[in-house]
């Protein structure tokens, strides 16, 4: 079942080792990656995802992202991630039409389960917000690592205009433990929970599959 749910920011937290983050490229994040040969194996033994789920993920990436730009070109900013077959997208249009022509086009696209349209309608984001979103999701992955209550790579985050959007298998003791992490990151405004939610048992099934 996927669920979403939002949290507002109620303080904030100076990270230790944000200088050192700061150095990380600019737009790291913001832009999709083809992930290949190892990087892509180590993301699969970490994922709660079928090695198939994993696949046609990057697969429905690629073609609502081509979809979107044959159909718009330069005048839209849609990002896209799919997490086991559930779309998200993100980004700026300009008006409600095009956002729900957006939404259309993703839900047409083979395999894909379900649609999350969190698109705004606003002007392009400017080179500086995209940065600084790709900042921001660089801490709280770096957060995700230190805190160790849950693994880190079985969270997927994506950052718009300082909302921090988590996605992933995750159980309920797991969520609550990544929103907070997210939450306490600095320059975050909001964390948006697009979660697929299991039972421990189910978790601990999907973990020992992937360990295989």
């Amino acid at each position: 079942m996927i669920e979403q749910e939002t949290t507002s920011l109620t303080r904030r937290r100076v990270l230790l080792g944000a200088a050192a983050l700061a150095t990380l490229p600019a737009l790291q994040g913001c832009f999709p990656v083809v992930a290949g040969g190892a990087v892509a194996g180590a993301a699969m033994i970490s994922d709660r995802r079928t090695s198939g789920a994993f696949m046609e993920d990057e697969a429905i990436e690629w073609k609502t992202r081509s979809a979107l730009r044959e159909r718009f070109g330069s005048g839209i900013n849609v990002s896209v991630t799919s997490y086991n077959r559930n779309v998200l997208l993100t980004g700026q249009v300009p008006d409600e039409r095009t956002r729900s022509e957006v939404g259309r086009i993703a839900s047409g696209i083979d395999n894909v389960n379900g649609i999350v349209n969190e698109v705004e309608i606003a002007g392009i984001s400017s080179l500086t917000s995209r940065s600084n979103d790709a900042l921001i999701t660089s801490r709280v992955k770096a957060r995700f690592v230190d805190d160790q209550s849950f693994r880190a790579h079985q969270v997927k985050v994506v950052t718009e205009a300082g909302t921090v959007f988590l996605m992933g298998i995750v159980t309920r003791r797991e969520a609550d433990a990544a929103t907070e992490v997210a939450r306490t990151t600095q320059g975050v405004q909001k964390v948006v929970r697009v979660f697929e939610f299991v039972s421990d048992d189910e978790a601990a099934r999907l973990d020992r599959l992937t360990n295989q």
